[in-house]
């Protein structure tokens, strides 16, 4: 079986972070292991509490990951603080880490704010450069490629301009009222864009952590990039047509949609 690492915060109502994804690699036929940055209090209608791991306890969660199960790939959401980031990216390159899929979480789809100041500039000098590839929206996309963000063309402009500049390929996800769910991957080796198609859906609690495990998940079983990007896209749209509806605010996907089983079928 394959395996795969993630790294990122906890979601106590389940919908995000480290639960989406252990949900969508286990949905993969991935192992699922994972490295808490941060416990949140969180749920469908926003973040009220943020408890971080320290820096010590992210490198032991992370040599007890290594030093046993070595990971096929690795995904990183959510990390606050230029502490943990430093870790984090000192333990990847000690272990060289494969397959490193990068979510770079800023701002919560609640609006609440992930992403210590401090930080920031960690991110860029530290792990950014580390990955494979990244998967930014358009709020992150423009902050990273130090640009506005007003139609498909910026989109191509802020992807390369990223990518050239952290050495990866980037995934700028479309949606933010500017596309219809069409995501553009930017490589080295070429460029694609990935028609979506917008489901009318108000519970999408968590697509950003989803949408980065698939690709990570797709990674470990060997699978191309832009294969990756294009079934990763296909789960999101299964989850989201399942229509789940929990919670008071934008509620979670189904994650487990197409899992099937005497366990399963209740």
């Amino acid at each position: 079986m394959k395996t795969a690492l993630t790294i990122a915060g906890s979601d106590s109502s389940g919908g995000a972070g480290i639960q989406a994804d252990i949900k969508t690699m286990s949905a993969h036929g991935v192992y699922a292991m994972s490295a808490v940055t941060a416990l949140t209090a969180q749920n469908t209608t926003g973040v009220t509490a943020i408890l971080d791991s320290t820096p010590e306890f992210m490198a032991a969660q992370l040599d007890a990951v290594f030093t046993d199960i070595v990971p096929d790939a690795v995904k990183i959401g959510m990390v606050s603080s230029a502490e943990l980031i430093h870790v984090i990216a000192e333990k990847l390159k000690q272990y060289n880490a494969q397959h490193i899929v990068v979510d770079p979480v800023m701002v919560a789809t609640s609006g609440a704010k992930l992403l210590q100041d401090n930080a920031v500039d960690a991110l860029r000098q530290e792990l950014l450069p580390l990955a494979e590839v990244l998967t930014p929206n358009i709020p992150e996309a423009e902050i990273l490629a130090d640009m506005e963000i007003h139609c498909p063309a910026d989109m191509e402009r802020a992807a390369e301009k990223i990518g050239r500049t952290y050495g990866c390929s980037v995934l700028c996800k479309g949606g933010h009222d500017l596309n219809d769910a069409n995501d553009f991957l930017w490589e080295a080796s070429g460029s694609t864009w990935f028609k979506g198609h917008r489901i009318d859906n108000p519970n999408t609690h968590g697509t950003g952590c989803t949408l980065s495990s698939a690709i990570a998940s797709e990674l470990a079983h060997g699978r191309s990039l832009h294969n990756a990007v294009e079934l990763a896209k296909a789960y999101i749209s299964g989850a989201l047509a399942a229509m789940l509806d929990l919670g008071k605010g934008r509620g979670p996907m189904n994650h487990l949609f197409g899992l099937q089983g005497e366990f399963f079928q209740r």
